[in-house]
């Protein structure tokens, strides 16, 4: 006997309480195999495939697509050991009486069997009844009247030839017209009334009416992605002390040694990977600014690694996935985790684990065009550092007027681990790095 075993909605991650059902991937009565993918879910962070950890055949699915579910909620039943679903009592009752019903085997299709079903009510033949039954013959039903012609078919009454002729050069049919004269004759005043009724112009169409939801401006739900971003970056707003701090850095040199690497062939290095690589060494002499504020605790807590978070523009919105361990990774491997990670999320198909645990996050806005911002903070970690166009401006090199190629770097910082001078000094080595590689040699 098939045990039918409900499947509820897991945790998909971390502080995540709901997800919304994107598309099912099996229909009831489908069998499914145990961890295959029932269905795909849009969480706060990703678009996930859910596998069911029961093998069998799909008896029940909970809510339709675009619906929002809690964790917990349930998300299907399957019958555990069955290969097709069994029939309904009644249809089965039916089929052995030859009755010619066909079973529903679809649960939660047709009749409800799920309630006994209700006796009906036989009433007992009385004596009355066993006298013999006169049926009185039945008179035959006379057809039905024919209904009557919209348009008279009758002949019409005598009419001037000056008004026939009126009728005819107009196009007026003199059968549809009811005449004001006597016994219904038909007058040239009517003929002119009903050319004058063809001539008249058509009503113009009403301005269409504008729905009261447009007075009001679109509506767009705050949830999903969006929703995550707005409460992450509200509560960073509430609960984080920031400040800001910014320089203008000659990024010359930088670039002229990423040419230099690409140039010897391999996988190309990205501007971000080593940004990347200048955040960790960095970090490595201020480690206060890779840690996290426990509230509860009221204690600073420093963390041993970094888990380097980047801002990722995708069509659902800004996500930040996360390169563990990125103090271990040199550009070559940087530039490809990079890579990887925004593909996955430009097809929405990151992993929870992709986007949680960053403890440092590195924002280049510069992709966007604009030259500086003021990063909020991506709650709970301690800082962000922006990252500026780079371009070329007007600098004095070397005690002469030079265009050189200029990227402004920001860095935001919680000023509860640490004060202005841990932050500056901070960003001050970062665009050491940038003007000079060879003062990050120094820290490999």
């Amino acid at each position: 006997m098939p045990q039918v075993m409900e499947f509820k909605l897991p945790d998909l991650g971390e502080g995540l309480t709901e997800a919304e059902i994107v598309r099912w991937l099996v229909a009831v009565g489908d069998v499914v195999a145990i961890d295959q993918p029932v269905v795909e879910v849009e969480t706060a962070k990703a678009m996930v495939e859910v596998p069911c950890p029961y093998g069998g055949v799909v008896t029940a699915r909970f809510g339709e697509e675009g619906t929002e579910l809690p964790v917990g909620a349930p998300l299907i039943t399957v019958a555990v050991g069955a290969s097709s679903l069994p029939e309904a009592p009644a249809a089965q009752a039916a089929e052995a009486e030859g009755s010619g019903n066909v079973p529903r085997p679809l649960i939660g299709y047709g009749e409800d069997h799920s309630r006994p079903a209700r006796r009906r009510r036989v009433r007992p033949v009385t004596a009355a009844v066993s006298a013999p039954v006169v049926v009185a013959p039945v008179a035959p039903v006379a057809p039905a009247a024919p209904a009557a012609p919209v348009v008279s078919a009758g002949p019409v009454p005598v009419i001037s030839p000056l008004v026939r002729k009126l009728a005819k050069d107009g196009g007026v049919d003199l059968r549809a017209l009811k005449g004001s004269g006597p016994e219904g004759l038909i007058l040239r005043a009517d003929v002119e009334a009903a050319l004058a009724a063809l001539r008249a112009p058509e009503p113009a169409p009403a301005a269409p009416v504008a729905p009261a939801v447009a007075a009001q401006g679109e509506r767009i739900p705050l949830k999903g992605v969006r929703g995550a971003v707005a409460e992450k970056l509200s509560r960073s707003r509430r609960e984080i002390p920031d400040a800001t701090c910014w320089v203008d850095a000659d990024a010359t040199e930088l670039m002229a040694a990423r040419a230099a690497m690409n140039a010897v062939g391999g996988p190309k290095i990205s501007v971000l990977a080593l940004l990347a690589r200048i955040c960790t060494a960095a970090l490595a002499k201020y480690p206060e600014l890779n840690s996290t504020v426990d509230l509860a605790a009221k204690e600073i807590v420093r963390l041993p690694s970094v888990h380097l978070g980047f801002a990722a523009q995708t069509e659902r919105g800004l996500v930040v996935p996360v390169v563990r361990d990125a103090q271990h990774r040199n550009p070559e491997s940087l530039s490809a985790e990079f890579a990887r990670l925004t593909e996955l999320a430009r097809a929405g198909k990151l992993a929870p684990a992709d986007l949680t645990g960053g403890t440092f996050t590195l924002n280049n806005y510069g992709v966007f065009g604009v030259d500086g911002s003021t990063p909020i903070i991506n709650h709970p970690e301690a800082a962000m550092l922006g990252v500026g166009r780079i371009i070329d401006k007007p600098w004095v090199h070397e005690g002469q007027l030079a265009v050189r190629k200029v990227v402004q770097l920001s860095l935001t910082f919680d000023h509860r681990v640490c004060d202005g001078g841990t932050a500056g000094g901070f960003l001050r080595y970062v665009a050491d790095c940038v003007e000079s590689p060879a003062v990050l040699l120094r820290s490999l």
